[in-house]
């Protein structure tokens, strides 16, 4: 008779260790190398080349050198066409701490937590949210977005008087720049 040595108990389901376990997804594939890629990238664009340079006549090279320059205008004119930025000498709001730092502008609203960042449109903004503790000098900012997720951040402020201060600033911004639909449905 064979005895096992150990423990006796069942290996648990991977949903009960790893939070971020979904049953049927696999890991992402392995990359090849980069010089494998690099390798192949080149012997393909370099057939592509040999290909065009036989079929082409010299009619055709000219007329292919010609119309770069009228794209690259037709680049900037539809840059100059897109949405003018709204007026960027309107409020901004800024603040941060040693860890965080929050920025809300005619862009949309910024946040940053050591190396992360999030940056959001003001038509990509549902709310913004604002809490005081009762004690301490912790600040939070939520960020709530149409498809029910929030960003909240925490600011350390130096004194519990910027709260206020703060809040005020925010709320210029957020009435110069956020619209929150209530004007389109009258």
């Amino acid at each position: 008779m064979e005895q096992r040595i150990g423990s006796k108990s069942q290996p648990l389901d991977a949903a009960a260790v790893n939070p971020a376990y979904i049953p049927g997804l696999t890991s992402p594939a392995k990359a090849e190398p980069k010089d494998a890629a690099v390798e192949e990238a080149a012997s393909e664009e370099a057939a592509s080349e040999e290909a065009v340079v036989e079929d082409a006549a010299p009619e055709t090279a000219v007329a292919e050198k010609a119309p770069a320059e009228p794209e690259e205008e037709a680049t900037s004119e539809s840059d100059a066409d897109s949405e003018p930025e709204p007026d960027p000498d309107g409020p901004v709001f800024e603040a941060s701490d040693r860890r965080a730092s929050i920025k809300a502008d005619h862009s949309g609203v910024r946040l940053r937590l050591d190396d992360q960042e999030a940056e959001f449109r003001w038509d990509e903004i549902g709310a913004v949210e604002t809490e005081s503790p009762r004690f301490g000098k912790r600040f939070t900012i939520t960020v709530h977005t149409p498809d029910r997720r929030w960003y909240p951040i925490e600011i350390e402020a130096t004194a519990r008087a910027r709260f206020k201060e703060w809040e005020d600033q925010l709320d210029a911004v957020l009435d110069a720049y956020f619209e929150d639909g209530e004007e389109s449905a009258l």
